[in-house]
């Protein structure tokens, strides 16, 4: 991975691992309130998703729509959000988060303020382990990333 030695995602995954890749990786963000809360990172570092070439765009929009239809079809969220913020850590990765009428912040961004609700944890109400949610992210993904 090359990178900067001040940049968070360029010292360390960014979260727990689920795939690595010759030029990108995706992490499950490890956030009780939102367990299938994943990122999509490009492995060098890159603030804008304009700083890569075209076809190096493509790929990483290709990783980014593999885990969102993993997430739609495994899970049947409410909604899926997508983001590329890198306000506080400019280095290029895009959220892809499922989203629940039930979970903690819904329908706020999942940085807003959380809404008025007594829920279970997030996990339990997800109709399949993490586990096997990291594992078809993963199955989704291995033709992209060559393996």
């Amino acid at each position: 991975m090359t990178g900067h030695a001040d940049c968070e995602l360029c010292r360390g995954d960014g979260g727990r691992l689920v795939l690595r890749a010759a030029d990108w990786r995706v992490i499950r963000a490890e956030d009780p309130a939102f367990p299938a809360f994943y990122r999509v990172i490009w492995n060098a570092h890159v603030a804008e998703w304009t700083d890569l070439p075209p076809a190096q765009r493509s790929l990483c929009m290709q990783a980014v729509a593999k885990v969102e239809t993993v997430l739609r079809e495994a899970l049947r969220p409410t909604k899926i959000n997508l983001a590329s913020l890198g306000n506080v850590v400019p280095h290029l990765h895009w959220h892809v988060i499922a989203r629940f009428d039930w979970d903690s912040h819904f329908p706020q961004p999942v940085w807003g303020a959380p809404q008025r609700r007594v829920e279970p944890t997030a996990e339990v109400r997800l109709p399949l382990s993490l586990a096997d949610l990291d594992a078809r992210v993963v199955a989704a993904l291995a033709p992209l990333a060559g393996h």
